[in-house]
């Protein structure tokens, strides 16, 4: 399968202009704990949620912090005790542009604590200066977002069936992630089997949930 390192790097452009822009790591401004989640779960072991969960647990804080803020990128975590499987991760991190701002703030969503990084529930960062979004690096509308991870993963597995037969293939895990260039007609999903040197890459379209191939 055809890899495309060049769009892999295109999706991670947002993050990386965020720290570059930044001349001191980014501080925690605000945590907020999920406790009306934990509310509404029977109590027992933490488990992994689909992108598009974690996505609107951020995406209200998001909006308080600035109305006019459009998402940037999602992309899929891990967090100690929590395994992450079909197209479900324990921690998702999602960046959110606001133009009227012109500041960039990352979110993160965890279903477990993991001393001392990583909080239960929702974490906000400082936000840092944005220039807008570019060709490779592009703000998305929510109403695109409408195919979430699970499916879009077991579409995914289903085109790398084959491979994933093999049980150190399955072992090596998968990197999601949401974002939007140019050159794609909606947001996408990008999903990375392994690694980029003997795994697989593919693309699904967010808004129909079609396998990308071109």
């Amino acid at each position: 399968m055809k890899k495309n390192l060049f769009v892999q790097a295109a999706f991670a452009a947002a993050v990386l202009t965020l720290t570059a822009c930044s001349s001191e790591p980014a501080k925690t401004s605000e945590v907020k704990t999920d406790t009306d989640a934990a509310k509404k779960t029977p109590a027992g072991p933490p488990e992994p949620v689909t992108g598009k969960t974690a996505f609107y647990e951020m995406y209200t804080p998001a909006h308080t912090w600035a109305a006019d803020m459009l998402p940037l990128s999602l992309k899929s975590g891990e967090v100690t005790g929590v395994k992450n499987a079909d197209g479900k991760a324990g921690l998702w991190t999602a960046v959110f542009g606001s133009l009227s701002l012109h500041q960039a703030r990352t979110y993160t969503y965890a279903v477990a604590e993991q001393v001392p990084d990583i909080a239960k529930g929702i974490k906000a960062e400082s936000p840092v200066a944005w220039s807008g979004p570019t060709t490779v690096a592009m703000t998305f509308q929510t109403s695109d977002f409408t195919v979430d991870s699970d499916a879009a993963y077991k579409t995914a597995a289903e085109k790398v069936g084959d491979w994933l037969k093999d049980p150190a293939h399955a072992a090596s895990g998968v990197t999601m992630s949401l974002g939007a260039a140019q050159r794609f007609p909606a947001p996408v999903w990008y999903f990375l089997f392994g690694d980029t040197k003997s795994g697989f890459q593919i693309f699904i379209n967010a808004t129909t949930g079609n396998v990308i191939t071109k």
